[in-house]
Formats: C-alpha cells, sequence, structure tokens
C-alpha cells in the first residue's frame, strides 16, 4: 500500500524487523519504541494516513521508495535492505508486480491495511479480492530458492490475506506441490488465534476451522499441524494431522514448535 508517495510491505516489514530483532511484539507491527511524531505532524497538516506509521519504519518505507525509484526491482531493493539490516536469512517478496488486497464491505471496498490497522476490522465483509495478481510472476530468486529446497513450511499465517496471495502467484503453487510441504494451521478447532481470518474464511466461502483451513491446501500440503488443543477429529482431515503446542506465546514455546516441524521433514 503506498502511503504519502511510499511503498508499506506490512507483511514483508514484519519479516524484516522480525528477523533484525527490531520487531515491536506487543503488537506485531512496526518497530519497538517507534515514535510518531511525522504521523501527528501530518494529522495536524490535515493528511489522515490509513496507516500509522512509526518514525523509524518509515525510514524504511523511504529507503525502499528510493531504491525503486532508481530501478531496483521489489526483490533487489529487498535483499540490499535486509543486508544493511543485518539479516542473514534470505527474505524476498512473493513477486516484483504491484499486488493489493482488498475487502468488500458492507461500507464499501477498501484496501485490506485500511479494513485491518484504520477501521481494526470491524466491517462486515462479503469479499476479498487480490488486484494485480493476474500480472504476478515467479522470479529469478523465487525459482533459485525452490531448486534449492526439498521442503515448505506454511506458518500459521492469514490464509486468506498473507498465505493467498503468495500462492494466487502464477505457478507457485505448482512449485510448492512438488516439495514436502507442512502447513501449520492458523485456527484451533473454529477460533482463530489472532487476526481476522475468520471473518475472511467466511466472507470466501470457506469453513471457518481448522478443517476448512486444511482443504485450501490438500493440493500441496503433506502434513497439517492443529494445536494439542484443538479437538476436531484428525479422521476430519483430509492431510496427514500431526499435533503440537502451536501458541508461540514466547521465543522457547516457537523454538519448540520449529523443532517438531524439522522433526516431521526428518529424512525427507
Amino acid at each position: 500500500i503506498w502511503v504519502m508517495g511510499n511503498l508499506v510491505c506490512p507483511d514483508l516489514d514484519t519479516v524484516l524487523y522480525l528477523l533484525s530483532e527490531k520487531l515491536d511484539k506487543e503488537k506485531w507491527w512496526g518497530v519497538e519504541g517507534d515514535t510518531f511524531h511525522t504521523h501527528e505532524a501530518l494529522r495536524e497538516l490535515g493528511f489522515e494516513e490509513p496507516l500509522m506509521l512509526g518514525d523509524r519504519d518509515r525510514a524504511l518505507h523511504l529507503v525502499r521508495t528510493t531504491f525503486l525509484s532508481k530501478g531496483y526491482t521489489l526483490t533487489q531493493a529487498t535483499l540490499k535492505i535486509a543486508k544493511q539490516m543485518g539479516i542473514k536469512q534470505t527474505v524476498l517478496p512473493m513477486c516484483d508486480e504491484k499486488v493489493d488486497t482488498f475487502v468488500e464491505t458492507t461500507e464499501g471496498r477498501i484496501h485490506f491495511q485500511e479494513f485491518w490497522v484504520g477501521m481494526r476490522g470491524e466491517p462486515s465483509v462479503v469479499g476479498v479480492y487480490h488486484e494485480g495478481i493476474e500480472d504476478a510472476k515467479l522470479t529469478y530468486q523465487i525459482l533459485k530458492a525452490f531448486r534449492r529446497t526439498k521442503c515448505v513450511v506454511i506458518g500459521p499465517s492469514n490464509p486468506i490475506t498473507s498465505i493467498g496471495p503468495i500462492l494466487h502467484v502464477r505457478g507457485m503453487r505448482k512449485l510448492v506441490k512438488k516439495k514436502t510441504t507442512v502447513v501449520v494451521s492458523p485456527l484451533i478447532g473454529k477460533k482463530a488465534v489472532s487476526g481476522p481470518a475468520e471473518k475472511l474464511m467466511r466472507a470466501c466461502g470457506v469453513e471457518s476451522s481448522s478443517v476448512g483451513v486444511s482443504q485450501l491446501y490438500e493440493d500441496i500440503a503433506d502434513y497439517f499441524v492443529i494445536d494439542v488443543r484443538d479437538e476436531t477429529k484428525s479422521t476430519e482431515f483430509a492431510i496427514d494431522v500431526v499435533r503440537a503446542d502451536t501458541m508461540m506465546v514466547s521465543k522457547e514455546r516457537s523454538i519448540s514448535l520449529a523443532k517438531e516441524i524439522l522433526s516431521i521433514l526428518e529424512g525427507v
């Protein structure tokens, strides 16, 4: 989403901040300890931003947009920014083309970020659209990454607005299908751990439950990880089910889940 002339990539930015240990883990977006002087000054001048951007967070968007204006692709800009932030892992956007997720609500069509951050996900949703997805293409860097791996792990992110657009990039599902793939459910039974997944799934005609999530991945997933507190019977899933503690409320719990997933993939 473009904000005051700068490109903001919320999911990508969250990954960059997490890996550089700058992420605000109270909100799970933005920079820890950030200030909002620019946002407040813009409001005083009559400019109401659709997102509340912190000052240090805004610096990242300024740098990204500067790189893009110089002819960098989004992938090239992201790799350069990640290196500057001291990130050792390779962080890649899903494509270089412009793709925006819009939510059709009873109050009209709005950008997903405005719906979730600006309106706190309150309006009733009747549909979700990924504008520009038909032009999205696999990048060389994505193809290279898939050539070098045998496994794919899809984390417990929103299957409609976070994972959905990635898998809708032309050719992406085909690539994932060739690998041993583990998917972690973002829902425990019929309840989302966080975020608007339940509301968005229902709007897209998908059952709002861990079973509903699994159905979105049936053609590509080999293993489906559900929480130990999920009372759904394994026989209700068309994918092999593994039960684990998926509540990543601490670094230790997150590492424990990662080890559980690696144990599933042993020998692949």
